[in-house]
């Protein structure tokens, strides 16, 4: 093999005993079934848990998708509040808090009020350490308080587990709602969507001068 231009000379190797260091994934398939079996029985032994952290409903990105809802990372701090639960003790009712995201308009944060609300009547927390399991735990005893006997199925076989007698999924996302065509009226030819926008942005953009201007007469 000759060498044109400026280019490097060839040195391959073909050589090497590539077989010797080739590693092969052939207990791919074993390992998932493997992975699924402890999903299930990690599932089966966490009694009434929810299999899944509450996550809020958003939106999708760009004007091609954002008719979808689907699952956001977390609940805003103002949701989190509406609903009447601190953001620390979310952590522990297995709901996701996002500080970055805030909310752009009243309908999401309605909807997603409404979903804290709906998992919070649904969910029932059991006291892990309660004065009862201390002083049964000084007499040898176990507590069974947070113990439900439907969830009790530690002799049951995983696949004989009847999943239809409870449910343990999260809040199902809200279906999207999509405004039905209409005809154009004279009153959205009229509409000035950017002059609409500015305003509102200028409005907002000079409270600070409202307030100030609404102490002056006070002080005088």
């Amino acid at each position: 093999m000759g060498n044109f231009h400026n280019n490097p000379l060839p040195n391959n190797h073909f050589r090497k005993d590539w077989q010797e260091r080739v590693k092969t994934w052939f207990n791919q398939p074993g390992r998932k079934q493997r992975r699924h079996r402890n999903r299930v029985r990690r599932a089966a032994s966490l009694g009434a848990r929810p299999l899944k952290t509450l996550r809020p409903a958003v939106h999708c990105h760009t004007v091609r998708y954002n008719m979808k809802v689907r699952e956001g990372y977390g609940f805003t701090l103002t949701e989190l509040k509406q609903a009447g639960i601190h953001k620390k003790e979310a952590r522990g009712l297995g709901i996701k808090v996002d500080y970055r995201r805030r909310n752009l308009s009243e309908e999401g944060l309605k909807t997603n009020v409404d979903r804290l609300k709906d998992y919070k009547a649904r969910i029932i927390v059991f006291p892990k350490r309660t004065r009862r399991s201390i002083l049964l735990k000084k007499e040898g005893k176990e507590d069974d308080t947070g113990k439900d006997k439907r969830f009790a199925r530690s002799d049951v076989p995983v696949k004989q587990v009847d999943s239809s007698t409870y449910t343990r999924s999260a809040v199902p996302l809200p279906a999207p709602v999509h405004e039905p065509p209409r005809a154009i009226t004279a009153e959205d030819k009229s509409h000035n969507a950017y002059e609409t926008l500015r305003t509102a942005w200028q409005w907002e953009k000079d409270a600070n001068k409202r307030i100030q201007a609404a102490k002056k007469p006070d002080e005088q």
